[in-house]
């Protein structure tokens, strides 16, 4: 594999810029431009403010229940903690790219960590659960616009080949270790704490980056005329809330129920609505010829599922951990950790097998080890211990993550021409927070759902709270039991989709490395 490529950068938006054509501001012609002295400074900045996005998709998840109990959120309700973050930053994430490229990157860095700031303040601060769900949708939004101007920052500010190197090695290691610091984090923090300081803790965090930014990071953007797909936006993003609010209805109303198919015939409409805008912008958000090639398509089909399946792992385990088996929050976040580490492990090993075997092989092989660890979780009980059971499984699964995560990312970069290079990387990211939206709701609500029933069936032996605590408890395992066989279903037709869509060999693998932020 060769070193990033010195002559072109690629944004997250989707725009690649060869230096002979629209520049940056700040560089003149084809001359290289002179190191910046601040550059390793700028790292730093730029790796705090990466860090807090990173930090606040795990550590809200070891502070779940406690939020829940005090804001008396129902179980119904309280996936929204996570979808309302993942949705906006998921399905915005591509527009923020491009905002960020023609607005100016450290502009729209402050503005979004000043953004970011204030919805943690509001998140803390809450009375209700609305206020809490509001405030985590901004967050993502505002989330939507950090990461890929954080990530062109990087691109931009450092020119020369072996600093760049050594910059993304830098950032990627935030990005994977930050998981696993807001999982410690959100454990020590509610323990000893408060909930409420998983987010405040966003605030300091972000005004020391806006302060340092200031005077440290330099301007850049591209050159020439602006377009932004508005309309596509607000669809794709209508049309996807519409499809979570769909995936919560059954728990009252019932999967057939005109609140749960009226819902789902809007987000239809929707994002049919989206593709027709898509198909006749000249700028769209979504390029629709990056799906022509099966292998990316294919790609991103899994990512979407995957997500659908996965995001609500940690939404499970978290209430398993600390409402059945009584871990405190510091105790759930350790307990977490083997999950951080297997996806390390996991990425660089499928980094070496999607080169030497290819894609269409690491890819189902991945999923299989997710299938297997969820098939695991799926047979939990009120008795299940952590070291016999949730340990492996999580290991199984993380482990097929990362092999998933390299080949995926991989497979987006497969036969994409280069002014499309950015947009079908960032494609991949995006399909795994829409589909860990979608699929939080929905599995959140098939938990619910059977946790009713197995209660309805299953009711307290007697009237005492022991009974009744008791009785609460194996019903809301079992609901957890269900939702993590449904998820290996989903993996299961992540399977097949690999099987049938990708089919890209070990020759056919994209040199990832010429693709500055990747």
């Amino acid at each position: 594999m060769s070193n990033p490529v010195p002559d072109a950068t690629i944004s997250p938006g989707g725009q690649h810029r060869a230096r002979n054509g629209a520049e940056p501001v700040g560089s003149v012609g084809s001359v290289a431009p002179a190191l910046d002295p601040k550059r390793w400074l700028a790292l730093a900045v730029i790796g705090v403010s990466q860090l807090m996005v990173v930090l606040d998709a795990t550590i809200v998840n070891i502070a779940l229940p406690q939020a829940q109990l005090a804001l008396g959120i129902s179980d119904a309700n309280r996936q929204w903690m996570v979808t309302a973050y993942a949705l906006p930053f998921g399905s915005l994430l591509l527009l923020g790219g491009r905002i960020a490229d023609y607005v100016g990157r450290k502009k729209i860095l402050i503005i979004a960590l000043s953004g970011f700031a204030l919805a943690s303040a509001v998140g803390g601060a809450a009375q209700a659960g609305w206020m809490l769900f509001g405030a985590r949708a901004l967050q993502g939004g505002f989330a939507a616009m950090l990461a890929p101007a954080a990530l062109s920052l990087v691109t931009v500010t450092f020119h020369d080949e072996k600093d760049r190197a050594k910059a993304f090695a830098v950032f990627g290691a935030i990005a994977g270790g930050g998981a696993a610091i807001g999982l410690l984090l959100g454990g020590v923090l509610t323990e000893y704490a408060s909930w409420r300081w998983c987010l405040f803790v966003n605030i300091p965090i972000a005004i020391g980056a806006v302060l340092a930014a200031i005077p440290i990071l330099k301007e850049s953007k591209v050159a020439g005329g602006t377009h932004y797909d508005i309309p596509g936006a607000v669809l794709a993003t209508a049309g996807l809330g519409a499809l979570v609010w769909a995936c919560t209805q059954p728990a009252e109303h019932g999967w057939g129920s005109l609140d749960t198919l009226g819902w789902m015939a809007v987000s239809v409409v929707l994002l049919i609505c989206f593709v027709l805008v898509e198909l006749r912008s000249s700028s769209p958000l979504l390029p629709m010829r990056i799906l022509e090639n099966r292998n990316r398509a294919g790609a991103y089909l899994v990512g979407l599922l995957v997500g659908a399946g996965l995001f609500a792992v940690f939404l499970f385990l978290t209430y398993y951990l600390q409402g059945i088996l009584q871990y405190t929050p510091i105790q759930a976040g350790f307990a977490f950790l083997p999950f951080s580490a297997g996806v390390i492990v996991g990425a660089g090993v499928g980094s070496q097998l999607t080169i030497k075997i290819g894609p269409r092989i690491v890819v189902p092989a991945g999923l299989l080890l997710g299938l297997a660890g969820l098939l695991w979780l799926s047979q939990i009980t009120v008795g299940t211990q952590y070291l016999s059971t949730i340990l492996p499984a999580q290991l199984l699964i993380s482990v097929g993550m990362g092999l998933i995560f390299m080949a995926t990312t991989n497979l987006a970069l497969v036969g994409v021409n280069h002014d499309d290079a950015g947009v079908a990387s960032a494609v991949v990211n995006t399909t795994q927070q829409i589909g860990g939206s979608v699929g939080t709701a929905l599995l959140n609500t098939i938990a619910a759902t059977a946790t009713a029933s197995f209660l309805l069936a299953n009711p307290p032996a007697g009237p005492t709270p022991e009974a009744i605590g008791a009785a609460t408890a194996a019903a809301q395992v079992d609901g957890f039991g269900t939702a993590f066989m449904w998820a290996a279903v989903i993996f299961g037709i992540a399977t097949v989709v690999s099987l049938v869509l990708i089919n890209a060999g070990k020759h056919q693998v994209a040199d990832i490395e010429t693709v500055p932020g990747v």
